[in-house]
């Protein structure tokens, strides 16, 4: 017992030293027991519905919580954090009508520098053991990655719902291997967000509770990745976000103090890649995405969402030189889900030149989405206007 011991402790000292050399910035093992508590949280959590959007079910629960259905016989699980806050400032000057991006997103798809680490090690890990002994995962299959990252000791899982790592904040890429080999696990650290609450009082949506759960329906960053309509009463609240929110985690003292701790790799492509002109994303069209998003976070689920997610932060912008574009997208953007939020961000805006590009396309209009959605932005006007002439009348009978 004592040499399998000794065998578990120098293995997983050859994790760590070959994790970090392949570039991670941490690397911490948990053992591959199920997480039943996990398991009920993320059943409570489908119940509610928080994750409505991403169609989530008991089935994945059981899945996420067990190692062992990954890799039958798992033993242990090698968890990898990646760092990749950048600081973009010093060379992005964010223009007029530009849009804002998640900083995952700024770089080349993280997935790719995630899984070469973890190939690394699990590579070791193989040889090692004379045959396959592992199985990679990076967002490739279900898996409750914060919840072992936290059984590791990699951080604590933050009120965000984020993991925060000492020395580098929420602000990296989790990965992970399991493997049926017996490694020395590391123990969970004690910390916690305390009464801290910064994040909860920072969302604009209200989507985080401050239990450490999300209703993800409300999330910016899932609302600006879903295929169907952004709730109207949510747009607003959106602000110029076009891929992502980052502001729970600006906001998280830890994360804050870590500063910029991620390389080069993760800095933005170009000054437009952290901070797009909303416009020119507008018109973006398939051929141009393919060109430009292929190979980022950005580049899954098309254009359109893009030019959704760009009406939306031009109609939150309030800005009247955005009409011509949105008028023109109206007119012509041939995805349906595009007008029906062009229209809506031009009855923000309300401008006479807005109002008239609404007016000049309803009747020539043929889907009925986008119909209603014409119609919703002129009434909106409208009732304020008549609401205006009733309160004038009024106050010029009173005097």
């Amino acid at each position: 017992m004592q040499a399998m011991t000794t065998e578990a402790r120098d293995l997983a000292a050859r994790v760590r030293a070959v994790a970090q050399q392949a570039g991670a910035s941490a690397v911490a093992i948990a053992d591959a027991a199920a997480d039943g508590v996990t398991q009920a949280r993320m059943r409570a959590a489908f119940a509610r519905g928080d994750f409505t959007t991403w169609r989530y079910d008991d089935a994945y629960a059981a899945s996420a919580a067990e190692p062992a259905s990954i890799l039958p016989g798992a033993r242990s699980v090698v968890c990898v954090a990646v760092a990749y806050a950048t600081n973009a400032r010093s060379y992005i000057r964010p223009m007029p009508l530009a849009g804002r991006v998640s900083n995952y997103a700024w770089s080349q798809d993280y997935h790719r520098r995630v899984r070469d680490v973890l190939a690394q090690v699990a590579a070791m890990l193989d040889a090692s053991a004379g045959e396959c002994a592992t199985r990679i995962v990076c967002d490739t299959m279900p898996f409750a990655e914060r919840t072992f990252a936290a059984r590791a000791g990699l951080g604590w899982i933050g009120k965000h719902t984020n993991l925060i790592a000492p020395k580098f904040g929420s602000f990296v890429f989790l990965g992970e291997i399991v493997t049926t080999l017996q490694l020395e696990a590391d123990a969970p650290l004690t910390k916690s967000c305390g009464s801290c609450a910064r994040c909860v009082d920072v969302c604009p949506t209200g989507a985080l509770r401050g239990d450490a759960t999300i209703d993800a329906r409300l999330c910016i960053s899932d609302l600006t990745q879903r295929t169907d309509a952004v709730p109207a009463e949510l747009r607003p609240l959106v602000g110029t976000w076009i891929w992502g929110c980052d502001l729970c985690q600006e906001a998280c003292p830890p994360t804050r103090l870590a500063g910029f701790t991620g390389d080069d790799a993760f800095a933005p492509r170009s000054d437009d890649q952290a901070h797009p002109n909303l416009p020119a994303l507008l018109r973006l069209r398939s051929s141009t995405f393919k060109r430009r998003f292929r190979g980022t976070a950005m580049g899954w689920r098309g254009a359109a969402v893009l030019r959704r997610n760009a009406a939306v932060a031009l109609g939150n912008a309030l800005d009247r030189s955005a009409v011509p574009a949105l008028a023109e997208s109206l007119a012509a953007d041939p995805h349906p889900l595009v007008r029906g939020h062009a229209a809506w961000a031009l009855g923000r805006i309300g401008s006479p030149r807005a109002l008239a590009a609404l007016r000049e396309r309803q009747p020539a209009e043929s889907d009925d989405g986008v119909r209603r959605a014409i119609g919703a932005a002129l009434k909106s006007w409208e009732t304020f206007t008549c609401a205006g002439a009733l309160e004038a009348r009024r106050t010029s009978s009173a005097t």
